[in-house]
């Protein structure tokens, strides 16, 4: 087993769950992973009352556990982390949830991993306690990427908050995206002739708002050329809901209540509040231009 938030599940979270998946395969063992929900630093800023201090979101919870899937992991712990569980001295975490609840039989933990109350548990602790109720305990290091820099969760957001999907790439070893699944709108693309297929997103959701060159995944055999927009839709709405709108290039599917998952390739231009509707077609009309030409050059 490993323990961690895993938002992103980047190269480095890889790392470890390639390492779990090998020992597990290696032991005739379970490869697990502990997460918990929400962010131990979501759940901090809200009980203080700074809800701005939460970090930003770049996974859903489905997104999450399919990468997790995809990497090798065959048990998924989900822990709701709330006052209980933040109360937890580290001795009663290790003794109650790794082995009484979980039967732990090896535990992977970055090198500086903390636990329990008040962050109070450390990796000495885990290994003398792993000591005595019979599991092991090997500590990981960071993962760098070529240029010598951690590979962390932190720079995975300020990438996606600048729109550089290029780093974002880079830190994942893939294209980001976000799956859901598709909901009824205000039905205004139909009427101005961009029919969109509409996903819900967390309002702190870390990627940029704005317009992107996208690819569908899951409503044909084959992935989907598309535009869309993140973000609040200023000009036809005062909610200030996000919301992910993607519009297919030349491709009419009824779409709702599919589960379908939107890959980012390309940061066009910022969301704008434009003066009208005439106004917004004619920049709609440019984005899916240069969306066009994207895939003409670079091809699906």
């Amino acid at each position: 087993m490993t323990i961690g938030n895993f938002d992103g599940v980047h190269l480095g979270h890889q790392a470890i769950l390639d390492r779990v998946r090998a020992h597990a395969d290696g032991h005739g063992l379970a490869p697990t992973v502990m997460t918990f929900d929400p962010h131990p630093r979501a759940f901090f800023a809200a009980r203080a009352g700074k809800p701005e201090l939460a970090p930003a979101q770049i996974n859903t919870l489905r997104d999450k556990v399919q990468l997790l899937c995809q990497h090798g992991i065959r048990q998924v712990v989900l822990l709701r982390f709330n006052t209980w569980l933040s109360g937890r001295a580290p001795e009663d975490f290790i003794r109650q949830l790794l082995t009484v609840g979980l039967n732990t039989r090896w535990l992977l933990v970055g090198e500086d991993f903390r636990y329990g109350y008040k962050r109070g548990g450390d990796i000495d602790l885990l290994h003398r306690m792993g000591r005595q109720l019979g599991f092991e305990v090997e500590a990981i290091a960071d993962v760098p990427d070529p240029s010598g820099r951690r590979i962390s969760s932190s720079e995975l957001r300020q990438a996606l908050s600048q729109g550089d999907l290029d780093r974002v790439h880079d830190l994942l070893g893939y294209r980001y995206r976000i799956s859901g699944h598709v909901g009824h709108g205000q039905k205004i693309g139909r009427t101005i002739g961009y029919r969109t297929l509409n996903h819900r997103v967390p309002d702190n959701c870390a990627l940029r708002d704005g317009i992107y060159v996208v690819r569908v995944h899951g409503l044909a055999p084959t992935a989907l050329p598309g535009v869309a927009s993140l973000g609040v839709r200023p000009t036809v709405t005062q909610q200030g809901r996000r919301v992910l709108e993607t519009h297919l290039l030349d491709c009419n599917i009824n779409a709702y209540g599919k589960l379908s998952s939107v890959e980012f390739i390309r940061f066009l231009r910022d969301e704008e509040k434009f003066p009208d509707l005439p106004t917004l077609i004619a920049a709609i009309d440019d984005d899916a231009r240069r969306a066009r030409d994207h895939f003409a050059f670079h091809g699906l």
